[in-house]
This record gives C-alpha cells, sequence and structure tokens, in this order.
C-alpha cells in the first residue's frame, strides 16, 4: 500500500483539529489485564483482543505461546511499521512496502537472580527495517529519524516511564 493513496492523511488531520481544539483530547489510556495459568503462562486480555503468553521450557513453560520478550519485539516492530507509515503520510514520502525484523540478547542470570549486576531485561536489541519504493535513500533516513523521534514503543525503550505498581492481596 502507498502511503499517498492511503487515509492516513485524514486520521492525521482529524487528529490535528481535535487536539487543536482541546489538548485534553491528546490524551489516550490504553489497558491490559492477565491471568496466570499453568505453571508460568498467562492469558492477557487487550480491549476485545486476547493473547495467549508462555515460556519455552528452559524458562518453566510449555511453549504453547510467544514469550513476554517476543511479544516486546512484536510491539516494537508493530509499532515502527505504524510510526512509518504515518510519518511517510506527513512528510510526503512514497514508501511501496516495509519489512521489519528483530532480535535481542537476553542473559537469563538477570531474570533468575544468578547475578545482580546482569540486568534482566535486553542488553542489545538490533532492528531492521527494509523500505521499498520509488524515493532517494536520503529521504528514507530522513523518514528513520522521523520514526526514531515518534515511535512510542521506540521511546518506551529509550527512556523511563513510571510505572506504579499496586499489590492486592485476597
Amino acid at each position: 500500500m502507498t502511503t499517498s493513496v492511503s487515509h492516513l492523511g485524514g486520521v492525521i488531520a482529524a487528529t490535528d483539529d481535535a487536539v487543536q481544539a482541546d489538548a485534553k483530547n491528546a490524551h489516550a489510556v490504553f489497558r491490559a489485564s492477565a491471568t496466570a495459568h499453568d505453571a508460568v503462562a498467562s492469558t492477557v486480555t487487550l480491549g476485545k483482543y486476547s493473547v495467549e503468553v508462555d515460556e519455552p521450557p528452559a524458562l518453566g513453560g510449555e511453549n504453547k505461546a510467544a514469550n513476554p520478550v517476543e511479544y516486546y519485539l512484536a510491539s516494537l516492530l508493530s509499532c515502527q511499521v505504524v510510526t512509518y507509515r504515518v510519518w511517510a503520510e506527513k512528510l510526503g514520502i512514497t514508501v511501496e512496502d516495509i519489512k521489519a525484523k528483530a532480535e535481542g540478547d537476553l542473559d537469563v542470570r538477570g531474570f533468575f537472580g544468578f547475578d545482580d549486576d546482569v540486568r534482566p531485561g535486553f542488553g542489545e536489541v538490533r532492528v531492521v527495517v527494509t523500505v521499498t519504493g520509488p524515493e532517494t535513500r536520503e529521504r528514507y533516513e530522513e523518514l528513520q529519524k522521523a520514526v526514531d523521534d515518534h515511535c512510542p514503543v521506540l521511546d518506551l525503550t529509550r527512556n523511563p516511564t513510571p510505572i506504579h505498581t499496586v499489590l492486592e492481596t485476597a
């Protein structure tokens, strides 16, 4: 799908109009809930959708679904794709196709607490985005910079996000 013929321009304009009319219209809340089952699996509800989450046997699961860090990679890649599409539209850059892949290195010593000097999350994530279309490399580099500056999931990774956890017991 070429972004120049998409409906994104209308979405961007309508959102801009709504936010200009009242800055409160820029605020969005997303929700998720999870219920544990089996050894380490869970069912996560995201609005009207639900996804299964599990771990491979080496981490105590039955490998019946993707694990949380794989879902993180999926979130990052899908957010990149959305952000590429939106910013291509905003910048007037024609994109015919976008493909993205990612891999991350995780040292389980941090997760299991074997070494508190090792972080429990990815030590590094590598992303490769392939964009096809008629534009020059420089235009696509301009687009990549805009994506890097505006992708919400990339921002969650690059910048600390305050998280407040409340423990409830029954």
